[in-house]
């Protein structure tokens, strides 16, 4: 039980670093457009969750193919692309500097990488 306490209490400070992150990247500037990178984040875990829904991996013999998951898992990996691509695309137009850049790039890669750690380690094992 400690442990998992620890671990959340660790994945939530790494959380909370991530959004300071993307939040100063925006206040330091007086440019907010960096903000759209916290709602990409958010929203990239769904397709996953939802598709993994819809493919209904509890049946026993199963011998269709996972095209759910598949598209789950690229709609997810084309939101993480976009969540980095954003603030490129956005410093490269000029709309943000290029430290905001790095500040929103990195702030976004520890918010997805706390969530997607989040579900590994609470994720519920299946027994036989």
């Amino acid at each position: 039980m400690a442990a998992g306490i620890k671990t959340i209490i660790a994945l939530s400070f790494v959380l909370a670093i991530g959004f300071l992150l993307v939040i100063l990247s925006s206040a330091l500037w007086h440019k907010y457009w960096p903000l759209l990178d916290v709602g990409i984040y958010v929203i990239a875990p769904l397709p996953n969750w939802i598709c993994a829904r819809v493919a209904n991996p509890d049946d026993f013999m199963d011998s269709t193919s996972n095209s759910a998951m598949d598209f789950g898992r690229f709609f997810t990996g084309f939101l993480v692309l976009t969540g980095i691509a954003l603030p490129l695309v956005l410093a490269h137009s000029g709309h943000i500097q290029i430290p905001a850049m790095i500040m929103s790039i990195l702030g976004g890669l520890l918010i997805y990488g706390t969530i997607i750690s989040f579900t590994m380690f609470f994720q519920e094992q299946e027994e036989f």
